[in-house]
């Protein structure tokens, strides 16, 4: 109860300065915090005993690297790994890796080069079908069964070649009438049964089931389908290859060690050798053309196990052999296989390649005879649909021929496709295939080749789709661009089918961005309105329309100069699918937020954004997860940052109160309104200096009412609380004090309704920690409050503390007594005759008082209570139980004394001593800290206001644990 008549008197200027760290005078130059450390290190190498000279090398080395510069110069953590690696080792390694490319560098494959395995799903999904397939399925041979235990070699050869033509002749299952779907489903049997049919060791199972897939290759009778039935195929083949090559390869191991990746054949073993000729000769004793082919060509890289120049004899045979298939669409995709083998096992070999391009011209032709045509009548397919079914295959050849390719070549490749007649197929894949650089520098020639190709043949807005792809990577000569334009866009516009157009439109945006000005991009997305919007049209294309709005975003990111191309809006009112139109607002928002680097308050701006927020916004309903609103928000207020009129306060205030009505959803946009709305009055302080007019004061009021109205209608019961805090101290500081009451009294009333538990990143957590941290942020705000003059005596303080009296903590918890502690420090604060901070402009009780005996006599009173709760429930830890409790308790009591009263009084140090012996009483107490606080207590003594301290240490006994 004497606490806070002898609370310790604090000169809080003098404290200050005696806690300061000591300041040193330093000399910047060149000197700044964030730049490396450079340290010159002197290495002396001693002579040894040998008497070798000695040698003094100096080195600069930047070895103190602080982490923001180290950013850039590339001493992240991956870079410090390959630095920490032996120099020498790794600049030999370095040297030779730099020999062998450049040794290989036409033979190997890079990164570069795009694999088929890129492709794969874009053909499965462009090339469908709804008509119905069949396909044969190899049941298995009974006879092969019954002979297996034959023991003799001539047997078991004779069985498996009876195996072979037993397959040959028919013991196969046909499935018709499958779906798509079911299609693709047994082709996956197939493949697994192949991978089951050799894990078992059933190897000629195994080629059968190979080789009849092989056979599937010969069907074009639903000829739409025949590129994705080509993936499928190939990719059983792909794994027959993989599974011989890695079974004779594991036939080489020898003493365990296996052969290295550049084998010769010389280091392969006789075994591995004879069953590697085995397959080869199974294989070529296949009858028919297509799967011997398929077959020989997946397990092309076997040869490596023969001899050096297996693979360079095998395809120019397996090339010639391809011209024994008559359906020119069957022979250009087993041309592409070819390809795709030859470029993972030999790309070295470009000619085998080149010729296989040049026997595909020489029987272009074909593709345009009488029985393609007949074929073509019977399946009821046009010729462009038919045309496109080629173009996978010749891309890929193409690709494969034209990569690493020398320009000579490539002018030849393009110069023979040009003597060709019906030439719009190859004319499109030499634009896919070739480099974009290429084809932009000739982007007029090609031009003109598309305006010679005849119209009924291959589609020629698929032309100008692929000149449109190349020139989005590659920019064409300066003086063309313009006229490239307008002669793809004479082809564009003219499309009728909807889809086919906007196919076309979104590759030619890209180059429209690119090269040419607003006007050009407006009349672009005129024509795209018009053309989309005649029978809803837009709604099968949202995603390339989607795509337009990204390339625009992406090439004009200057949101004056977008909002002011005319057709930017109603460009966006084609989306009309919610989720769509909402994608697209997010598009549009993180550009502006990316790329806006000024604050805005260009109307067109505003207005435009405000309705894309707004579309956001109302996208939110009770069934929106809650990353979904967290992104929506953080984007929102983005955008609301980013606005400002400068001086004009009233008219950013309006902005504020016309935002909270559009965005009334979502809960952080509110937040963050709330702190505008502050930030805001506080400025309008800082212009003002503190010296408000009638004008500014009604404002500020203003400002306050907004954040007063708009605090209650959030549903985080903390939000609220730090919120209510941190108005109020913005009121305060702008002298609006009944204001700041008002907030003050909300908050206090709010506390009880805190539940025991929150959710915290959507767990729940105890609320005390977080109560307790707000309430001392509290109580160190209420030292400046100035008492209301009707209220009485620290009218807020004592709210506060009945509140806390009544709020229900847990039983086990101390925070109330912590915070009863931490009551006695603002106490302590209060009684000193000038607080240790105060609010410019606004009188504390420290002057309203003036020291006044009845003031401090209130206090007193209260101090008293807070003591009594405090020592009652130290009692009440005396059980077994709570005695770890009682001892930090009590030390933590002792601290507060310590630090906030004047212990000269004989009865509040007897009270610290018995809090001292208390905390060590049954031995919980931490050693180290009652060591450390003895300590201070001695080093403080020596002060010459604080000699009382040394008698005090002297009572304050330390106890061993035992």
């Amino acid at each position: 109860s004497c606490f806070l008549r002898h609370a310790r008197s604090r000169n809080y200027v003098s404290e200050c300065e005696v806690c300061k760290l000591e300041s040193v005078p330093l000399d910047f130059g060149d000197y700044h915090p964030l730049k490396p450390i450079t340290v010159t290190e002197s290495k002396t190498k001693k002579m040894n005993r040998k008497g070798s000279t000695s040698s003094t090398s100096s080195s600069s080395s930047s070895s103190m690297m602080d982490p923001l510069s180290s950013v850039l110069d590339g001493t992240d953590p991956l870079s410090l790994f390959a630095a920490a690696a032996d120099p020498v080792t790794t600049t030999a390694t370095m040297d030779s890796t730099r020999k062998k490319r450049d040794k290989d560098d036409s033979s190997a494959v890079g990164s570069d080069f795009e694999p088929w395995s890129s492709k794969r799903g874009e053909i499965l999904a462009r090339y469908t079908t709804t008509e119905k397939l069949s396909i044969n399925l190899y049941m298995g041979s009974e006879k092969g069964k019954a002979t297996t235990t034959g023991s003799a070699v001539s047997e078991k050869v004779r069985t498996r070649l009876e195996e072979l033509d037993d397959l040959e002749e028919g013991s196969q299952k046909e499935l018709l009438n499958l779906t798509q779907q079911d299609y693709m489903n047994r082709i996956e049997e197939l493949n697994q049964s192949l991978k089951d049919a050799w894990s078992s060791d059933q190897k000629v199972k195994a080629l059968k089931i190979v080789i009849q897939c092989s056979k599937l290759l010969s069907d074009t009778t639903v000829i739409q389908f025949y590129p994705s039935k080509f993936v499928l195929i190939t990719d059983i083949l792909d794994t027959f290859g993989k599974l011989v090559y890695e079974r004779i390869l594991s036939m080489c191991v020898d003493n365990r060690v296996s052969l290295p990746d550049n084998f010769s054949p010389e280091s392969v073993n006789d075994t591995a050798k004879e069953t590697c000729l085995n397959w080869f000769f199974k294989i070529a004793s296949i009858r028919e053309l297509i799967p011997r082919f398929y077959v020989e060509a997946a397990v092309l890289k076997c040869n490596k196990f023969l001899s050096k120049t297996g693979i360079s004899e095998c395809l120019p045979r397996l090339t010639s052999m391809i011209r024994g298939i008559g359906d020119p669409l069957v022979a250009v995709y087993a041309r592409a296989y070819l390809c795709r083998v030859g470029m993972e096992v030999a790309p070295q070999l470009k000619e085998s390649l080149n010729k296989n391009f040049f026997d595909f011209l020489l029987t272009f032709k074909q593709i345009h005879g009488d029985t393609v045509q007949n074929q073509l009548v019977v399946q009821c397919v046009e010729i462009p649909l038919y045309l496109t079914l080629y173009s996978p295959a010749i891309d890929w050849i193409l690709q494969c021929i034209a990569y690493r390719a020398p320009e000579v070549l490539l002018t030849e490749m393009m110069e023979r496709c040009k003597k060709l007649g019906n030439n719009a197929l190859l004319l499109n894949s030499v634009m896919s295939a070739f480099r974009a650089e290429f084809i932009a520098a000739r982007s007029m020639d090609f031009i003109g080749m598309i305006k010679e190709c005849d119209e009924s043949g291959f589609p020629k807005h698929l032309l100008f789709r692929s000149l449109g792809l190349n020139l989005a990577l590659a920019d064409p000569p300066e003086n063309d661009r313009l006229q490239i334009l307008n002669e793809a866009w004479k082809v564009i516009t003219k499309l009728k089918n909807p889809q086919d157009y906007i196919n076309c439109a979104e590759v030619w945006v890209e180059y429209t961005c690119r090269h040419f000005t607003k006007r050009e991009v407006n009349t672009v997305l005129a024509d795209v309105i018009k053309h989309m919007t005649p029978d809803r049209a837009f709604e099968d294309a949202y995603p390339q329309l989607q795509s337009i709005i990204q390339k625009v975003i992406t090439y004009i990111y200057d949101f004056s100069l977008l909002f002011s191309v005319e057709k930017f809006l109603p460009f966006l009112d084609m989306f009309q699918k919610e989720n769509v139109r909402v994608e697209v607002c997010k598009c549009i928002m993180e550009s502006f937020i990316k790329h806006q680097q000024e604050s805005t308050k260009d109307p067109v701006i505003l207005n435009a954004l405000l309705h894309i927020c707004k579309t956001m916004h109302d996208s939110v309903n009770a069934l929106t997860l809650e990353d979904e609103k967290r992104m929506l928000s953080a984007l929102i207020n983005g955008f609301i940052k980013m606005v400002s009129f400068g001086r004009d306060f009233e008219q950013q205030l309006s902005f504020y109160v016309e935002a909270r009505s559009m965005f009334c959803n979502l809960e952080p946009v509110l937040v963050q309104l709330i702190h505008s709305v502050n930030q805001l009055a506080m400025e309008t302080r800082k212009v003002m200096k503190g010296n408000h007019s009638r004008k500014t004061a009604a404002f500020v009021r203003a400002c306050v009412a907004f954040c007063f109205i708009t605090i209650p209608s959030l549903s985080g019961i903390f939000t609220r609380l730090n919120l209510y805090l941190h108005s109020g101290q913005v009121a305060l500081a702008n002298q609006c004090l009944s204001q700041a009451d008002a907030f003050f009294k909300a908050a206090v009333s709010l506390v009880p309704e805190v539940p025991k538990m929150i959710s915290v990143d959507g767990k729940m957590r105890p609320s005390d920690a977080f109560l307790l941290e707000f309430l001392c942020n509290f109580f160190s705000t209420l030292l400046v409050v100035p008492d209301h003059p009707e209220q009485g005596v620290l009218f807020l303080v004592r709210g506060l503390l009945n509140v806390i009296q009544d709020y229900t903590w847990e039983d086990n918890s101390d925070d109330k007594i912590r915070i009863y502690t931490n009551v006695l420090h603002l106490l302590s604060a209060m009684t000193q005759e000038a607080y240790i901070y105060h609010v410019d402009k606004v009188d504390s009780n420290d002057t309203l008082y003036g020291g006044d005996s009845k003031f401090l006599a209130e206090i007193n009173k209260l101090c008293e209570t807070v003591i009594a709760q405090i020592l009652d429930h130290l009692k009440t830890l005396g059980k077994e139980e709570t005695l770890k409790r009682q001892s930090q308790l009590a030390l933590y009591f002792f601290n507060t004394i310590l630090a906030h009263g004047d212990l000269r009084n004989n009865k509040l140090n007897q009270l610290s001593a018995n809090l001292w012996n208390l905390a060590q009483k049954h031995g919980f107490a931490d050693t180290k800290t009652m060591v450390k606080t003895l300590e201070y207590i001695k080093r403080r003594s020596k002060h010459p206001e604080m000699s009382h301290f040394t008698d005090l240490a002297l009572r304050l006994p330390l106890q061993s644990r035992t």
